[in-house]
């Protein structure tokens, strides 16, 4: 992207700003926003260059900072704040201190989100397992979108802080989270869903209390939902499951699915041609594992 175009890209995100910040009433200005949040989020992740999202994302994340600033409750865009924040933080992120304060932020809309549709959730950071099991429970399927960005978000801050063995402890948390997800999405499931399942279930081996068997499951199911369109999930898949069980076979159907595939997939075009770019280094690493 040249320095023009993206000058021009963020005086027309400015211009857009002021007729959303100037639109008559605080209903229709909490719409508009709501609208452009959404058809930038699908301009991302529709963007066929990661370079070129890599540069544009952060001007859509301070956009959204400042709408936030005049509809600081609004949980749709809050929830589009914090997937903007937990994707970069998690993608794009180039050190160690820049992917906390991302994901930091991120995890903290996602928990406004929350707790501006379910009260008791703005106490979940001080319960303890069992406290925050039972009141997930209580979040219903009105609130399952919101619910899924607060489990997303979570799960990308405790990748970022994964040193900390503290962050790690809260694994569980939201694992249990996904589960209720999954029981109250219904049809409207998001399949990522599973991947993010069968990733946890696949962070320890059997012997230390991993679910290797479930965890199949889950990316098979994430790969069936989206007709095998998500390559993500066969990426993890070979990465999480066929290294653990050290299945050579399975490993190299999958990445070889990948490298093979055509990228541009509505909603997926960005993460499957990242997903290619891992491919090409998992294929490349694969001699060195299954020696």
């Amino acid at each position: 992207m040249t320095n023009r175009t993206r000058r021009i890209l963020i005086r027309a995100l400015a211009l857009t700003l002021i007729l959303v910040l100037t639109s008559g009433c605080a209903s229709l200005m909490s719409s508009a926003a709501t609208g452009l949040a959404d058809s930038l989020s699908n301009a991302v992740l529709n963007q066929n260059d990661p370079e070129t999202a890599r540069i544009a994302i952060p001007a859509y994340m301070v956009l959204l900072d400042g709408i936030l600033e005049s509809n600081p409750d609004d949980p749709k865009l809050l929830v589009a704040a914090a997937t903007m924040y937990a994707t970069y933080g998690a993608v794009f992120a180039d050190s160690e201190l820049r992917a906390s304060r991302l994901t930091t932020r991120a995890r903290s809309y996602a928990l406004r989100a929350m707790c501006n549709t379910y009260k008791e959730s703005c106490n979940w950071p001080e319960m303890n397992y069992d406290e925050f099991v039972v009141s997930v429970q209580g979040v219903k399927a009105k609130h399952a979108d919101i619910l899924y960005s607060y489990g997303f978000a979570s799960l990308v801050y405790l990748q970022a802080h994964s040193s900390d063995w503290n962050s790690l402890a809260e694994l569980p948390e939201i694992e249990a989270l996904f589960y209720h997800y999954l029981d109250i999405a219904g049809d409207d499931v998001t399949p990522s869903t599973h991947t993010y399942m069968g990733i946890m279930l696949t962070l320890r081996p059997p012997a230390f209390g991993g679910k290797p068997d479930e965890a199949r499951e889950h990316f098979e199911k994430a790969i069936a939902l989206t007709n095998g369109r998500d390559l993500g999930a066969k990426v993890e898949f070979a990465r999480g499951y066929a290294k653990l069980m050290y299945d050579r076979e399975l490993h190299d159907r999958l990445i070889n699915e990948v490298l093979a595939a055509d990228p541009e997939e509505h909603g997926l075009t960005l993460s499957n041609i990242l997903a290619q770019e891992d491919a090409v280094i998992m294929m490349e690493e694969a001699d060195d594992y299954f020696f």
